[in-house]
């Protein structure tokens, strides 16, 4: 939701997320204590999250924090979960996106999972440009190695690899996935791959094949980082991630409350937004 200009009401909001949370996921990424001012979408997240009927679901919250008044805030509320933050290894990226350098970040980083561990809560790291970048910053894959180093050795115990603009292919997707799980086999290693419609199975396929087993995505493909370049790069769609899983394992979902929200998010999201 955070891409789009034209807010979303605040009651439309709940009753999707309430549709997301009758089919069993294990976390939904449900809004972000950011400042109104850079994401107007999520000025409501706290008025959502008091709408949110938790009830019987098994899924738990994940809430997107930028610093340390963000992570504050979220800490307030005993149904989030989990603390998300995205840490760039893309110096004008990192800016970009919340306006502090990668040494900056780093020390938030340190903070939130201070705070995090004080309130019985869980950070995971979003290491965004983890597969590239196009600001001209130095990539390889030893820089992303380096970082996710740092970051384990700060006990973050879930780290998600992103693809912010859309750049992963196979080739450094195995690479990543094949190197960086096995010396940490207590991280639980994500991929939030954004793609297009043709490349979609090779990526999740081959991150499955080397190890990952943690996946973002969001119904129907919709979003993408407002702050990557000038465009959209769609999310991962989640029907393509069942579809996926079908042949590998059984989810536990239940489909029919997944067909409702599939059909509830043509209501919530714009139509030129598909």
């Amino acid at each position: 939701m955070q891409g789009i200009s034209e807010f979303i009401p605040t009651e439309k909001k709940i009753a999707y997320l309430n549709s997301l949370l009758k089919i069993g996921f294990d976390t939904i990424d449900f809004g972000s204590f950011v400042s109104p001012r850079a994401i107007p979408q999520m000025r409501d997240t706290a008025a959502v999250l008091n709408g949110i009927d938790l009830g019987s679901s098994r899924s738990k919250l994940l809430a997107i924090v930028a610093n340390e008044r963000g992570a504050r805030d979220a800490i307030q509320f005993e149904e989030i979960s989990f603390l998300g933050y995205p840490f760039s290894i893309s110096e004008t990226f990192q800016i970009r996106n919340t306006n502090a350098t990668i040494e900056e970040s780093l020390k938030r980083v340190a903070v939130i999972q201070d705070l995090c561990i004080q309130h019985n809560k869980k950070m995971v790291v979003y290491v965004s440009m983890g597969f590239g970048n196009p600001y001209g910053d130095e990539w390889n894959v030893e820089i992303v190695q380096k970082w996710v180093d740092i970051l384990a050795d700060m006990d973050i115990k879930i780290l998600s690899l992103s693809d912010t603009i859309g750049v992963s292919k196979p080739d450094n997707i195995e690479y990543l996935f094949g190197n960086l799980i096995p010396p940490y086999p207590d991280v639980e290693f994500g991929a939030h791959l954004h793609t297009e419609p043709h490349n979609w199975l090779e990526k999740i396929e081959t991150a499955y094949n080397n190890g990952c087993r943690r996946f973002d995505s969001a119904l129907r493909g919709f979003g993408g980082c407002p702050m990557a370049k000038d465009d959209l790069t769609g999310n991962m769609a989640t029907e393509n991630v069942l579809q996926f899983f079908e042949t590998k394992e059984d989810l536990g979902l239940d489909k029919e409350a997944f067909g409702d929200a599939m059909r509830l998010a043509l209501e919530v999201f714009p139509k030129d937004h598909v």
